[in-house]
């Protein structure tokens, strides 16, 4: 009978507005690493995150408010999904660099025909 009370007791403690204020804290930090890693762009990445995501040291900060906000399993899937971005985003730049017209090779100057 104790055990019956005890987890109607649990039951009732859900409450969604204290997930919904955890998620829109996760999301908060989530973005904020993620646009610090497109503000550090330009710096050399030296710390390795979930599935083998690099950032730069200036972004360290963000990144433990971001994993101290977020389910270990929220981070690696946000981080998976940023990292299939950027190669779908390299990917596609890539691309563009490779439209446009062909450039061949200049035919080199013939040589005049002999006047033998």
């Amino acid at each position: 009978m104790a055990l019956e009370a005890y987890t109607s007791q649990l039951t009732d403690k859900i409450q969604t507005d204290v997930l919904t204020k955890a998620r829109i804290s996760c999301y908060k930090a989530r973005d904020a690493f993620y646009s610090c890693l497109e503000k550090e762009s330009n710096k050399k990445p030296t710390e390795i995150g979930t599935v083998g995501l690099l950032y730069p040291t200036d972004c360290k900060k963000t990144r433990q408010y971001y994993v101290k906000q977020c389910r270990p399993t929220w981070v690696k899937h946000f981080d998976r999904q940023y990292c299939a971005k950027k190669k779908v985003q390299r990917l596609l730049d890539d691309n563009e660099s490779r439209r446009g017209p062909l450039s061949l090779p200049q035919p080199y100057t013939f040589k005049p025909p002999c006047s033998c």
